[in-house]
């Protein structure tokens, strides 16, 4: 197996109903040969998988080096020139990802623990997301025993038929905060269009991607079709999506990241499709049902701990209910802040940071605000947990903070945070609301509460964003374009959609004319001199 060394720690992690041992050869994979058959060494830079919950190490990962990425790169081609997959039949690729996708629910309590592990999410959390990653598997499965070509109108004795074929190697960067997840959104739709697929999962949470690709093996996805190669950004990842031979690249970053991938891409031709930064509004109406809006914002704020691109961080409450939703939602906040603990504890409510490099930056952010008041939260959290009495100073865990009165030129109101900090403000009337919510850079997601059928859809209308949900928040289904406007991003995952941007349609125009027939219409150079069709 193409691998790199994963050593295990102190920390013993019991993987998929096994002691992994095995980890001690571990990373990345490229399913394909042996290292000693595509000729890759591992030879880049050692790092650790920390457990941010409580900063012990759960295994070291030495990532490629800049020729390894290359010699994959390489070697995913020729995999893909080969046709084993690239050219199979659509009811074999989509035979494969079934069993795939039943094979991973076997396995989801197992993966779930890993997430949190690497993560510090909440277990809850994590038995909650991963219980949907089969659903990709399963949707892009029925799509390719469904989704067909079509015959072009074409005019003239001639048959046109348009078909859709892979791109060939493509790139994926996948983030920290939903691992899997995030890469599932991605690989599923690659693989069910043919291609041969490489991620770059974040060097903070590598281990469930390279789990999935052996589970990926196991389940019949051809050798060397799936590489995984755990290493930095400004290393593997540009080494990564730098190669000519990389047809697409699809990252989830933040914006400034995207911004000089993009660049790279286009030097190359390639495809792209960037998922980017957010700083989703919540406008909460006055006829609202307030304790619904209450919980609904509180899950948008702080479900992961507020590290998602689609965080409710602004939210925007109508004067009359502001009050009414103001206490209800600070109770909750407490609430929520009480039963922090233990990650792996299932009575947990929220986890923690990804690392204490994140959480500074969330500290630093807060601090140097120039306006608002702190209402809740506002510090790292250092003493003892009132729900198991875990040391929260063993790790970087942040309350959950509510700040008011935040000026909508502030650093707060305008950047991305990606922690559980959110700034609340009051609007008037609708009009106001919604050049509240549109005052940003940013437009990935955003939320609306209201009873107002009338002005729901109105409203949904007017926000400049690639998502908008009523009455809910961060809901997702396979079948659901995702990506944003403005600086969010470009291209969408999910649906139809994502498997079109995985592959690009081929025209094929047959004459169907006898050869009588076409000697006579189509001898553009007849020296008789008639007029002849062209095109």
């Amino acid at each position: 197996m193409f691998s790199q060394i994963c050593r295990r720690s102190r920390t013993h992690i019991q993987i998929r109903g096994l002691h992994k041992e095995r980890y001690q050869s571990f990373v990345p994979h490229n399913i394909l040969r042996k290292s000693e058959d595509v000729g890759v060494r591992p030879g880049g830079e050692e790092f650790t998988v920390v457990n941010p919950a409580n900063n012990e190490v759960l295994c070291t990962v030495l990532s490629p080096s800049s020729e390894d990425v290359r010699k994959a790169v390489t070697h995913a081609h020729e995999v893909y020139m080969s046709g084993v997959w690239s050219k199979s039949s659509a009811i074999f690729r989509s035979k494969v990802l079934s069993r795939l996708a039943y094979m991973l629910e076997n396995q989801i309590p197992d993966i779930a623990r890993i997430e949190v592990l690497q993560t510090g999410r909440a277990i809850r959390e994590m038995n909650a997301q991963m219980s949907r990653l089969p659903e990709w598997l399963h949707y892009y499965a029925a799509l390719l025993r469904t989704h067909q070509g079509y015959v072009a109108p074409t005019q003239g004795k001639l048959l046109n038929y348009v078909q859709r074929v892979p791109l060939g190697v493509v790139a994926q960067i996948t983030p920290f905060n939903h691992p899997l997840f995030i890469a599932m959104k991605k690989i599923a739709p690659a693989l069910a269009a043919g291609n041969s697929v490489i991620v770059k999962p974040s060097e903070l949470a590598p281990i469930s991607v390279l789990e999935f690709a052996e589970m990926a093996a196991e389940a019949g996805v051809p050798s060397g079709v799936l590489t995984v190669l755990p290493g930095f950004g400004p290393t593997t990842g540009k080494e990564l999506v730098s190669h000519p031979l990389i047809r697409k690249v699809d990252i989830t970053a933040g914006t400034s990241t995207g911004r000089a991938l993009g660049g790279v891409v286009g030097s190359n031709l390639a495809s792209y499709t960037a998922e980017l930064g957010g700083k989703a509004p919540i406008l909460v109406f006055d006829d609202a049902d307030v304790q619904s809006a209450v919980n609904g914002v509180a899950f948008s704020a702080f479900i992961a701990s507020g590290q998602t691109c689609v965080s409710g961080t602004r939210i925007i409450v109508q004067d009359k209910i502001y009050d009414a939703f103001m206490t209800g939602f600070l109770g909750k906040v407490e609430s929520i802040a009480n039963s922090m603990g233990d990650p792996s504890n299932p009575l947990c409510s929220m986890g923690s940071i990804i690392s204490h490099r994140h959480l500074e930056r969330i500290e630093r952010m807060v601090d140097s605000r120039t306006n608002g008041t702190i209402l809740a939260g506002g510090k790292r959290m250092v003493g003892r947990s009132l729900l198991d009495d875990f040391d929260f100073s063993r790790g970087s865990f942040f309350a959950p903070t509510v700040i008011s009165e935040v000026d909508t030129k502030d650093e707060l109101w305008q950047e991305e945070i990606f922690g559980p900090v959110v700034a609340v403000a009051r609007f008037s009337d609708e009009a106001e609301g919604v050049a509240l919510a549109n005052a940003s850079r940013y437009g990935l997601g955003a939320g609306i509460w209201t009873t107002n059928l009338s002005r729901a859809h109105q409203v949904a209308a007017d926000i400049e964003s690639g998502l908008v949900w009523i009455n809910a928040h961060h809901r997702n289904d396979p079948s659901s374009p995702w990506g944003g406007m403005k600086e969010s991003g470009i291209g969408r995952e999910n649906g139809i959609e994502a498997l079109e941007s995985y592959s690009q349609s081929k025209s094929i125009i047959v004459n169907t004319a006898s050869s009588e027939e076409t000697r006579q219409t189509d001898d553009w150079f007849t020296e008789s001199g008639d007029t002849k069709r062209y095109g």
